[in-house]
């Protein structure tokens, strides 16, 4: 359970944050560039359904990534949970991680403080949200998704100068995402019960950026 200070906190914010958000909504991930990591260029690309939609019904379908993400099956299922975030207002972003090139993994930005997650977490405004999967069992395993959420958390606080936290809420079964944010830089204060799921709370800070 939040602390008082963190439930003041809490609804305080969930009054400002339709105020202060609207205006500054998520801008496109492909305007951001490279970045430089030891596995080599790493960027985002927003997705395409035209030119995506197979090779995501695909890692949608892996039993690694269908344990958490819950969306195996046709690629209609891969098409009804893109579509409303291509579609929407710019609130949440899907995207190809591309390293060197190819495509390797899958990334959702999003506006954390306009989300429904914002219920469960004391928000703050234009804190920035990331769910990732990596997309297939060659690059997993040796530590790369380390190196991708800090190539990324790097990425946002470059180009979304208000947002001063990134926020993550991987399942706590998930032990090896969990530990990848952890060796990322993200802290983890609680977990929280979200709908479907107990969750890690993580949250990496922007005056942390350069420790690691």
């Amino acid at each position: 359970m939040p602390s008082t200070d963190d439930t003041v906190e809490l609804h305080v914010t969930a009054g400002l944050l339709p105020l202060l958000a609207e205006a500054d909504l998520l801008d496109s991930p492909a305007a951001w560039g490279a970045a430089a990591t030891p596995a080599g260029a790493f960027r985002l690309e927003p997705v395409r359904l035209d030119r995506d939609l197979e090779l995501l019904t695909r890692w949608m379908n892996d039993p690694e990534v269908a344990a958490y993400w819950e969306l195996d099956g046709p690629a209609a299922v891969t098409a009804d949970h893109l579509r409303p975030q291509m579609d929407g207002d710019g609130r949440s972003i899907p995207c190809l991680g591309l390293l060197d090139g190819t495509p390797m993994s899958y990334w959702e930005i999003y506006r954390a403080d306009l989300d429904p997650l914002s219920q469960y977490y004391p928000a703050r405004p234009h804190d920035t949200g990331i769910h990732l999967l990596i997309g297939d069992g060659v690059n997993r395993g040796r530590g790369l998704g380390t190196t991708l959420l800090r190539a990324v958390t790097h990425l946002i606080f470059d180009n979304r100068p208000r947002c001063t936290r990134v926020i993550a809420e991987p399942d706590i079964r998930n032990t090896p995402s969990v530990s990848a944010f952890l060796n990322s830089g993200f802290r983890s204060p609680a977990e929280i019960d979200v709908p479907e799921k107990r969750a890690a709370l993580m949250i990496r800070e922007r005056a942390l950026r350069n420790l690691l």
